[in-house]
């Protein structure tokens, strides 16, 4: 980013809609001493071949067949080759050829059970369709308002999108995985300077620029603003407080931020979407993909008109017939207001007290479809374990003996009916009316475009960011934790070292000085990262012991070290140093006590992905101390007296299991053993080590360290055989690289 950017400009990089706006930098402040915030009409296809401008960019990427649209009729402007259609276009054929649609990226950007990085989606579609990564997906996104706006600004260099003041927003339960994410989609798009903003912030900074500051001035010391943000895919939860300094000045503090929940405007849909085909079809679960991915499309549609103003008592939903039936096979139902209200009133925003707790149970909505969305649809329950979670925090910070939130700020499409905003305002209010007093009413504090709010408040914080507007107080809401013991994330303690405390300020850099870890070097290795945002008064360096309900395991960091030239396995005293980074993520390093060396780490962001490596079988959990005799058996093979005879028993044996029934953790577990012992002891010998390392290593992907695996068998390539006029030795070179 250059020094002086022209324009800040706020990305809501949304589930359903991506939206922007902007501040010109260079103009100057208008009456009140503001700058105006301006929305960026977004240019895209909005018909095969026809071009138009829409206030925001649906988050849709159609990616087209042979005869599904015209020759060219994907091209822009700015790119005639474009072979793939984003927003309007894509959406709007999406929903007639749904195998072909990739949606609800921003879901599985946060989804920790697949690799983001991978291309997976669309998730159900056929086997003949191009498939792209929840990363590639967000790139598109990004790529495509970078390219309309210097489309837009032609011959203006100065103006073009990459060199002006970025702030992306993500929600603010996003894991850090789901961050980095998002900074690489930005970077593959060519936006290599972004800063991170929490939606919720966002929403509230548009509040603080769209309202004068009277209005800001009548907000009393002490109180509470619940921020509740519901979108397309997830709900947001924050707090923030006011505090009045002695001078009359209003600060704010983002206080409680909640955890990550994949709940949102989706989950409606498909459950109007489920009503409406046990009516036409008889029954849920009786359509086809393709056709319930249209009647899904039509119960959006019908429920922005049922639930918005002047609304019709009833709308019609019609999904068309298929092959030499499309006109026969045409189904055709009804979605009544009172119904669409019912279901979404009662199903997702129930009125339950505030001590409810959630329902465990079989996920409803999109879960079907690969996304674990929340087993409890109700998002009152999930807005109630917030509080109750957030309580003991707010009543230290603020003092308060009667503790209630004094306003509701809503964000996100879902809130857009004022049905739904007066629903849960009254839950609030009844949750807290023996407090608060029984006529007493949260105060709605209220933006103009809730479907714009979030990236007029981006572009507000890139004001604030430059000493103009006012800033809310908002440091690291997590505490981040580095396991120190051998726990497993399932553990119902986790023993670890805080290398975050709460609250700690962007450009935060801590050093674990007074704890050294020993790793082994040239060898895989894990670390155990845990965040919380419920624990305070924890310090860098303290050592704790965490019940597992009171944090959140992050994926795990899985890596080799490499230290040396001979790559041999030894033990390095190192030390972990992280950062806060003005960008909005958390970065790593491991840092050698007695040397130069330091290596960043990085994020598991893969799950193995399903191969023909068996997983463990029912009722025979890893022991390690069986693994333990196993690779003391392979040392004893290849480095002992044994004779490689009958080793593959042997191993059987020890491992109390068939080879057949070895999971990955074992083949891995028994390739890292095997890895640096010498194969050179006979022939036998040699023609075992390929055989039995090529076995542990299939399919080569899969694990995290597969790649660094791979590079030390290939040195054995280079190495070639020590055996090579036996025939089976050439044999098993042949076997293990063919593998």
């Amino acid at each position: 980013m250059p020094s002086t950017p022209r324009y800040a400009i706020g990305i809501d990089l949304g589930t359903t809609n991506t939206a922007v706006a902007y501040v010109d930098l260079a103009a100057g402040a208008a009456r009140g001493g503001t700058r105006p915030i301006r929305c960026f009409e977004i240019p895209q296809l909005v018909a095969p071949g026809e071009l138009g401008t829409k206030p925001v960019l649906p988050s849709f990427v159609y990616l087209p067949g042979a005869h599904d649209l015209p020759a060219g009729s994907t091209a822009l402007p700015w790119d005639a080759d474009r072979t793939y259609a984003v927003g309007e276009l894509a959406r709007e054929q999406g929903a007639r050829v749904p195998g072909r649609l990739v949606a609800s990226a921003k879901s599985w950007l946060c989804h920790g059970g697949v690799d983001r990085t991978a291309a997976i989606l669309p998730w159900d579609a056929p086997e003949d369709v191009p498939r792209i990564s929840p990363v590639e997906a967000s790139r598109r996104y990004l790529q495509h308002v970078r390219e309309a706006w210097n489309d837009r600004m032609a011959g203006d260099e100065a103006a073009r999108f990459e060199r002006q003041l970025l702030l992306l927003t993500v929600p603010a339960s996003f894991d850090e995985v789901a961050r980095e994410l998002t900074v690489q989609a930005a970077r593959d798009a060519g936006l290599p300077h972004v800063v991170l903003l929490e939606e919720p912030l966002a929403a509230f900074y548009a509040w603080l620029a769209t309202h004068d500051a009277a209005e800001r001035d009548a907000l009393p010391d002490g109180a509470l603003i619940l921020v509740c943000d519901v979108g397309g895919g997830t709900s947001d939860f924050s707090i923030i407080g006011v505090r009045v300094e002695a001078d009359g000045t209003r600060r704010f503090e983002r206080l409680a931020v909640g955890d990550h929940l994949m709940l949102g405007g989706d989950n409606m849909d498909y459950a109007l979407g489920r009503t409406v085909e046990a009516e036409i079809a008889g029954g849920p679960g009786r359509l086809d993909v393709r056709r319930w991915h249209q009647l899904v499309h039509q119960c959006r549609r019908a429920k922005e008109r049922l639930l918005g103003e002047d609304a019709p008592e009833a709308v019609d939903v019609t999904v068309a017939g298929t092959g030499s039936r499309l006109i026969a096979g045409t189904l055709k139902g009804t979605l009544t207001r009172a119904e669409a209200e019912r279901l979404l009133l009662d199903g997702f925003f129930p009125e339950t007290p505030l001590d409810a707790p959630l329902q465990q149970g079989r996920r409803r909505g999109l879960t079907e479809l690969g996304l674990p969305y929340e087993a409890d649809p109700a998002i009152t329950r999930h807005l109630a374990a917030f509080w109750r979670r957030a309580r003991p925090y707010l009543r230290e910070q603020t003092g308060r003996t009667a503790l209630f939130p004094d306003y509701l700020l809503f964000n996100g499409g879902v809130f857009t009916p004022a049905p739904l905003r007066a629903r849960l305002r009254g839950i609030v209010r009844d949750w807290f009316r023996d407090v608060a007093g029984a006529d007493w009413t949260p105060t709605e504090l209220s933006n103009p475009r809730l479907d714009l709010a979030v990236a007029m408040g981006a572009a507000y914080y890139g004001l604030v960011r430059r000493g103009e507007g006012i800033r809310v107080g908002s440091g690291s809401a997590r505490a981040y934790y580095v396991g120190v013991a051998a726990d497993q994330p399932e553990d119902a303690v986790h023993h670890a070292v805080c290398l975050v405390p709460r609250g700690a300020e962007e450009g935060f850099v801590g050093r674990l000085t007074d704890v050294t870890f020993e790793a082994l070097a040239n060898h895989p290795v894990t670390f155990h990262l845990y965040s919380s945002t419920t624990r305070t008064g924890d310090a860098l360096g303290d050592v704790v012991a965490l019940p597992a309900d009171e944090v959140v395991a992050l994926p795990p960091i899985r890596t080799a070290l490499p230290f040396g030239k001979k790559a041999v396995a030894r033990r390095v005293p190192v030390q972990l140093r992280v950062e806060l980074t003005e960008v909005g993520t958390l970065a790593l390093w491991c840092d050698s006590v007695h040397t130069e060396h330091r290596w960043q780490l990085q994020f598991d962001v893969r799950q193995e992905p399903e191969t023909d490596v068996p997983e463990a079988p029912a009722g025979h959990p890893l022991d390690p101390d069986r693994l333990d005799d196993a690779t003391a058996v392979l040392r004893q093979v290849f480095t002992g007296d044994d004779l490689p005879d009958g080793l593959w028993e042997r191993l059987e044996d020890v491992l109390e299991q068939p080879r057949a029934d070895w999971p990955m953790p074992v083949l891995r577990k028994l390739a890292d053993a095997l890895l640096p012992l010498p194969r050179d002891c006979s022939a036998a010998h040699e023609v075992l080590w390929f055989d039995l390392l090529g076995y542990g290593l299939r399919p080569g992907y899969g694990d995290p360290v597969d790649a660094w695996r791979v590079d030390q068998a290939w040195k054995n390539y280079l190495e070639a055989l020590h055996f090579p006029a036996e025939e089976a030795n050439r044999l098993a070179w042949w076997r293990f690289w063919r593998r």
